[in-house]
């Protein structure tokens, strides 16, 4: 049944000289199994948003939902809504606590109550997943790469079993190689085992290139919700709140200003250059 927003306000520092609107009447519902982007400038709120969707942060106003269940009622299950709404935070020193890798990963299925070998075949599982290997199981998680932090705190979450994963800035600081095996892990795991993911990135590429539907958000409020070809038809709009397009978008869009009977919707390199050659072969025949 998903999640469902239901007119969400939220207000930081509520009476004081610092008071502030981060949420702005938010409406939106999140499917189940759907791969959803979350886009915006420093200071859009979408940080604020996804700390809503497992209970962090209590909305000022308005009701969400999920699975038809109101959060905020009194006798609604949050602990239990934690472990089926995953959040993964941009940095992973935030979530990493535990002396030993394999200890920080059993903490959220040991919290959650589980016996001691369900506990013990979900961590290694997870782990697995993220590629995570034996040798550095008993090791510092502060002693490990920032790519391998990530990994660990991303199987955190997995150990649990999540019905939906939120990840803010997953890929920041990661050098290419590292950023592209993180996110084909995300990939990987939407594909098999149908779990709702929401990616909170800077990069268009990135979510040009992975995610199924695009949410814009600007000052509070969600500005543009599409898929990704449809939002980037925007790009001059979002290059007025600070956003940019894919640089294919740049690049067919130039092309298409000088005469060339492009698409403009291409959203990758490899549909760019599938577009320009389809377009060469008919200019030349």
């Amino acid at each position: 049944m998903g999640i469902i927003l239901d007119n969400v306000n939220y207000v930081y520092s509520v009476g004081t000289a610092y008071e502030k609107q981060a949420l702005k009447n938010i409406n939106i519902k999140i499917e189940d199994g759907e791969f959803i982007g979350l886009i915006g400038h420093t200071g859009s709120g979408k940080s604020t948003l996804i700390q809503h969707l497992n209970g962090l942060i209590k909305a000022t106003s308005g009701t969400i939902y999920y699975n038809g269940n109101d959060i905020y009622e009194k006798d609604f299950d949050m602990k239990a809504h934690r472990s089926k709404v995953g959040l993964v935070f941009q940095y992973p020193e935030h979530q990493l606590f535990e002396t030993t890798v394999i200890k920080d990963v059993k903490f959220g299925p040991t919290n959650q109550g589980l016996p001691t070998l369900e506990i013990d075949l979900r961590s290694f599982e997870a782990l697995k997943q993220v590629g995570i290997d034996d040798e550095i199981l008993d090791a510092s998680p502060f002693e490990l790469s920032g790519g391998q932090k990530r990994r660990v705190a991303i199987a955190g979450v997995l150990a649990m079993q999540p019905e939906v994963l939120i990840l803010d800035e997953p890929t920041a600081g990661l050098d290419p190689k590292g950023r592209d095996e993180i996110l084909d892990l995300l990939a990987k795991l939407h594909k098999e085992r149908n779990i709702t993911i929401i990616l909170v990135s800077h990069s268009m590429e990135d979510v040009a290139k992975y995610v199924d539907r695009l949410v814009v958000m600007n000052h509070g409020e969600i500005l543009l919700d599409d898929q990704p070809k449809k939002v980037f038809a925007y790009y001059k709009e979002l290059e007025q709140i600070g956003l940019a397009a894919p640089q294919v978008t740049y690049v067919l869009n130039a092309l298409k200003e000088r005469g060339c009977d492009v698409n403009t919707e291409a959203t990758t390199v490899k549909e760019a250059a599938d577009e320009i050659m389809r377009y060469a072969k008919l200019k030349w025949i």
